[in-house]
Formats: structure tokens, sequence, C-alpha cells
């Protein structure tokens, strides 16, 4: 739920697979969207992404656990794809933000763009955008 703990089951802790995520209320004319996971509690000077994912259907109404047939650009970690939330033990609790991005054309990118590519790609051609919050900390 909102603002609750990630299961450990999508944290570095566990299997470490993407949550499942489910949105209504799509806005008329959005061709596709894009999905992108930050920490900004991350002790970096950008915080920290863990997922950067595009090219993802308009007529989607969520992602299921674990997706993988979508375009995905490099996370923080270094891969293509997503890797769960792991802050460093004893920092206290973390906010990872899921956002949602609506977009009115499928601008087909090439796989493989950074968060602040993605967004810098897709900032006039975003509809609406809607974000999600979970929590995780290691003790």
């Amino acid at each position: 739920a909102h603002h609750e703990s990630i299961p450990d089951k999508h944290t570095s802790n566990g299997e470490d697979v993407s949550p499942p995520l489910e949105w209504t209320g799509v806005p008329d004319g959005t061709q596709s969207f894009a999905v992108v996971c930050h920490d900004p509690d991350a002790p970096l000077v950008d915080g920290f992404t863990h997922w950067v994912a595009y090219g993802i259907d308009g007529t989607a109404e969520g992602l299921p656990e674990g997706v993988t047939d979508i375009v995905h650009g490099p996370n923080d970690m270094g891969n293509q794809g997503y890797n769960g939330p792991a802050p460093p033990p004893g920092h206290g609790s973390h906010h990872y933000y899921f956002w949602v991005y609506a977009l009115r054309e499928d601008p087909e990118l090439d796989p493989g763009l950074s968060r602040r590519e993605l967004l810098d790609a897709i900032e006039d051609l975003v509809i609406e955008q809607a974000r999600f919050v979970g929590t995780y900390k290691n003790e």
C-alpha cells in the first residue's frame, strides 16, 4: 500500500523482482507509458535510481511482477531492469517513488536510456504523471 513497506520479495534481501503495478484513470490520448523507481533518500547527490522502464503500451493497466518484455534503461547498479531497495544498514527508512508517466505518443526510444535521458526525451510528451511511494529499511 502507498507509504507502506515494500515486501522483501521485491528487495535485494529477497528475490529482487519488480513488484506488480496497477493503474487506473488513464488519460485520453495515452499512447505509451514509462515507469521510473527512484530513491531520493540515498546518500548520493542525485539519489539512486532502481528502475527505468519504457515502451509500455498505452492500453496497459499495469505491469506484472517481474516484467521483462518492456524496454529497460540502466539503474544505478549498472543493470538493465529492476533492482530493488537496498539501503545501507542502519540508514533508516528510505522512500521509493514509483513514477508512472502517461505519454501522448510512443517515441520508440532506443533501449539503454538513463533516468535523466528518459525524462529529457519524454518531457514534452507527458500527459499526466502519478506516483506511488513505498518504504524500506535494512536493520
